[in-house]
């Protein structure tokens, strides 16, 4: 059982940075695929970001494509999202996802569908304020 904890979140002003981690214990990190989803107050869930077992292949949602940048460490067991030039549209609970049994199509196309994802966090709640 893979348990993920996200940390790094807090209210800030636009423009400005944040670093998101999700800290993962009790599997083998290397070999998970992992996704960064956010939900904005009374909307849906939504994908941001994704990146593959290795950290050699990334994906980003339209919407942040370019200020955010997903990555990990798997010596840590960690992985990160790093967000610039945030505006008060990213104002969401940010939650980490993993998965160790990625389907055929994850590097196509389905990297961004919840029900590609196993392992959940709790969330880290990012305010951005203007």
């Amino acid at each position: 059982q893979v348990l993920l904890v996200e940390s790094g979140g807090g209210s800030v002003q636009t423009g400005d940075s944040l670093r998101l981690s999700c800290a993962a214990t009790g599997g083998a990190f290397n070999g998970l695929n992992l996704a960064w989803f956010r939900r904005a107050p009374g909307k849906e869930r939504e994908f941001a970001s994704a990146i593959s077992w290795s950290g050699g292949t990334t994906y980003y949602a339209d919407s942040v494509k370019g200020r955010f940048t997903i990555s990990r460490d798997n010596a840590k067991n960690t992985a990160y999202l790093q967000m610039n030039s945030l505006k008060p549209e990213d104002t969401a609970v940010y939650s980490c996802a993993a998965t160790s049994q990625p389907s055929r199509t994850w590097y196509s196309h389905s990297w961004s569908f919840e029900e590609e994802y196993t392992y959940w966090g709790q969330g880290t709640q990012v305010t951005v304020s203007s």
